[in-house]
């Protein structure tokens, strides 16, 4: 399998383990958490998240198709989150030919993913739920492990 798609598939994996952590054990109500009174909350921006998942998708197919699709809760969109990564990452490992190059899927929807998550977090602070550090780099991320049964973490901070 071509290196740049199997580096994709290891940035699914680790989409999925930050995803996953920052989304496991959120308290009641965070979805509607925000930053402030215009941005979005939490469970939009999971939404979202779940969006570009599917466009990712589409991408992959040679398909250029953005389509918005309302919240559902947060433990369904959590749900919606790796079932577009595991649908997205099988698709990877076809090895059906793309229809735009690996680096296009990352640059746009996989990065967009990325930061979202990161947003997922911080407003876990915000609502006085934060997510513990760690050292990722240790993390055991494998291309492949997309759900929310994760590895332990290795190193997480105090």
């Amino acid at each position: 399998m071509d290196g740049k798609v199997e580096m994709l598939r290891h940035t699914l994996a680790t989409l999925a383990y930050r995803g996953g952590k920052a989304m496991r054990g959120a308290p009641a109500g965070f979805g509607e958490v925000r930053a402030a009174p215009e941005s979005r909350c939490a469970g939009e921006i999971l939404a979202h998240v779940g969006d570009l998942l599917d466009w990712a998708l589409a991408l992959a197919d040679g398909e250029h198709r953005w389509r918005e699709t309302p919240r559902r809760g947060w433990e369904d969109d959590v749900r919606r989150f790796h079932d577009g990564l595991a649908a997205l990452d099988a698709r990877l490992a076809s090895g059906a030919p793309l229809g735009f190059p690996p680096e296009r899927l990352f640059q746009g929807p996989v990065a967009d993913a990325l930061t979202h998550v990161g947003q997922i977090a911080l407003l876990r602070r915000l609502a006085d739920a934060p997510v513990r550090g760690e050292n990722y780099f240790k993390a055991e991320i494998e291309a492949g492990r997309l759900g929310p049964a994760q590895a332990a973490p290795r190193r997480e901070f105090d």
